[in-house]
């Protein structure tokens, strides 16, 4: 950061993410960690930016993905092919607002040269759907038939125990999250700098 400092850019766009909402209480204590380094990182930017006299953008988004290549909508993808339907915690019915990486890549050039966006932070979010409609729309992209199996608290716990060997980077607190609205309003962006997303309609082939 210093080094890109001392180049004097006009505007340094930085993408974190909403989580830093969301999970800054989470139950995980790693999560919580994680988003309270990110929340410090932002404001060390900010700072930095500030005493370089450089105009600073913050976009934060929500669930970004790009077809088999994150680590959200094509890690889904694979637990759909692999167990031919998606176990959900309850109805699975949070908001959600998935935001493709092309999108976002295309809001941080806006932003960029947007004077409105200077020295601000914004949510840049997608269409807001439920997270079982989200999956829905996974298992249509991959030509299967939507199968959910809903499962208590309880149900969930135990299942959990048994596949965590098989996917050592998914928590407890993900499962609980399908419940939650993770939702946010990002018509701040769009007024100051044209913030558009795509309908979530994901392509695997």
């Amino acid at each position: 950061m210093p080094e890109v400092l001392r180049r004097k850019p006009r505007r340094i766009v930085v993408i974190t993410s909403t989580s830093v909402f969301s999970k800054l209480h989470s139950e995980d204590a790693r999560e919580r960690a994680d988003m309270t380094s990110l929340r410090a990182a932002e404001d060390r930017i900010m700072r930095a930016c500030e005493r370089a006299g450089v105009e600073w953008t913050i976009l934060r988004p929500s669930l970004i993905y790009s077809e088999g290549r994150d680590q959200n909508v094509t890690q889904i993808a694979r637990i759909v092919r692999k167990l031919r339907f998606m176990p959900l915690y309850g109805r699975g019915n949070g908001l959600r607002q998935p935001v493709h990486a092309e999108d976002l890549g295309r809001g941080a050039i806006a932003a960029a040269i947007s004077p409105a966006a200077a020295n601000r932070a914004y949510s840049t979010t997608g269409e807001t759907i439920t997270y079982r409609e989200m999956v829905g729309r996974i298992f249509d992209a991959l030509a299967m038939r939507r199968r959910f199996v809903s499962l208590p608290p309880l149900a969930w716990n135990a299942a959990f125990a048994i596949a965590r060997p098989l996917y050592p980077g998914v928590t407890p607190a993900m499962g609980k999250r399908m419940v939650k609205d993770l939702a946010f309003d990002s018509s701040e962006a769009t007024a100051d700098f044209g913030w558009q997303s795509r309908s979530f309609a994901p392509s695997f082939r």
